[in-house]
């Protein structure tokens, strides 16, 4: 392994535990979070599809904001793993849609047409203040926005409990770095130099 390499997995055990217990003792905070992804939403231009995650284990929850997404017009849809090694497909999913067990056994849409995201909003085990994000180690999240950005200007948001913040996460080559940090108290641009189509902070309906 690299040294970058043994720094993640170092990194995650410590980076679990921590996010485990700010999901015990951070209830609302998907509630509070949403408010904040919809601003930041709000403020890029010609976005209609966002990826959001059905979340597994201790991510902090997105659905309160793809509810709301979804009211507003917004189309949703969540990742699907084909396989190791692959990029994510995205499946549309609407409220009260049946879900079952994915690869992993994270929950994905029953059914449902595929979908390209505009935006995304991104599960994580820790980020920092520059925008790197520590994900599980499988890559498929960096896979993902490599082939989506190569195709035109795609916005990454990271979503998690603000507690899992750390002084710098270990990087490398093959890493996306994330555009915007959304949590429970609030969001911030890291990379807002990047052509998105930063707008008005405002949250129009798609309707």
């Amino acid at each position: 392994m690299t040294d970058v390499a043994d720094a993640k997995k170092a990194a995650r055990a410590a980076a679990l535990a921590l996010r485990e217990t700010l999901h015990r003792h951070r209830s609302g905070a998907g509630r509070q979070a949403a408010a904040h992804a919809l601003r930041v939403i709000g403020a890029l231009r010609d976005v209609r599809m966002v990826a959001a995650y059905l979340p597994f284990r201790s991510e902090i929850d997105p659905r309160p904001a793809m509810l709301a997404l979804s009211g507003l017009g917004f189309d949703v849809c969540v990742p699907v793993i084909d396989g190791r090694g692959l990029p994510l497909r995205f499946r549309v999913w609407t409220p009260g849609a049946l879900v079952t067990r994915g690869a992993f056994g994270v929950a994905v849409p029953a059914e449902g047409v595929w979908a390209s995201p505009d935006a995304l909003l991104l599960p994580m085990l820790a980020f920092d203040a520059e925008g790197w994000r520590l994900g599980y180690g499988g890559g498929f999240y960096d896979r993902t926005l490599s082939q989506l950005r190569a195709e035109r200007p795609i916005a990454a948001l990271g979503f998690a409990y603000a507690g899992q913040e750390v002084a710098a996460v270990p990087h490398d080559a093959t890493d996306a770095r994330l555009d915007a940090l959304v949590t429970e108290t609030g969001s911030r641009w890291v990379a807002p130099a990047r052509s998105l189509g930063v707008g008005a902070a405002s949250v129009p309906s798609r309707a």
